[in-house]
């Protein structure tokens, strides 16, 4: 019998001190303001240390140059494009926009432009490998942050949990199971798949629920609900 850490069985994002009560608030609390921001920006970091680290780029950043190989879009283009019709998968989900939900575009961008110039890079390959897993690693604490602020999901994650509360599946397999689709698919159209894009697509749901996990030992109560994220 093959046993699993506890983490990878989470399937709900916990409640804890910073938590809104409800994802779309014109008047959230500054905890939940906070840890939003801060988790946003970790998030940004770490895609940010995976581009920088030279052996790939993350799954949905394939699905736009895929996207683009096909249409002669831009990148930008075609990652607006994929977010729109993202957001559209939201509606049979029952997924609610939120603050966060802006906020998510705005501060990861502003984080990838301010920082990617000034991370370094390296030749070695065992250096790139262990700045991409310490890229992993950081992208999923802030999304667990930022997520547990209940101020609404990215375009991305709001898929994830829409699909998690829709199956009862673990968070971790269902995000996992959704980069890896995006990896195929955005192969398939001709995009640029490195190791680090298959560490990302492996290691970001189980880095997301690890950290959820995590949070809600240190942080929580015995017990935790759904938030009102539908």
């Amino acid at each position: 019998m093959i046993l699993m850490p506890r983490f990878l069985s989470v399937k709900e994002v916990p409640v804890l001190s910073w938590s809104s009560p409800n994802a779309f608030t014109l008047t959230p609390s500054f905890a939940s303001i906070f840890f939003l921001v801060v988790g946003l920006t970790l998030f940004g970091l770490g895609e940010a240390l995976l581009i920088a680290s030279g052996v790939g780029v993350s799954p949905w950043t394939v699905f736009a140059q895929g996207i683009t190989h096909v249409t002669g879009w831009s990148i930008g283009l075609a990652t607006f494009v994929t977010s729109l019709f993202v957001l559209l998968c939201w509606i049979p989900l029952r997924q609610t926009p939120g603050m966060g939900t802006v906020l998510n575009v705005i501060i990861i961008a502003l984080v990838l432009d301010f920082l990617l110039p000034y991370l370094p890079t390296f030749d070695n390959l065992v250096l790139q490998i262990g700045v991409a897993i310490i890229g992993v690693l950081v992208t999923g604490f802030g999304g667990g942050l930022y997520l547990i602020a209940n101020l609404g999901p990215g375009p991305r994650d709001g898929l994830m949990t829409g699909l998690q509360s829709m199956t009862s599946l673990p968070i971790a397999w269902v995000r996992s199971g959704l980069e890896l689709m995006v990896v195929v698919f955005g192969w398939t159209l001709g995009g640029s798949v490195g190791f680090g894009t298959v560490l990302f697509a492996l290691g970001i749901g189980p880095s997301v629920a690890a950290s959820m996990y995590g949070l809600k030992i240190a942080f929580g109560k015995l017990e935790s609900s759904e938030l009102s994220t539908k």
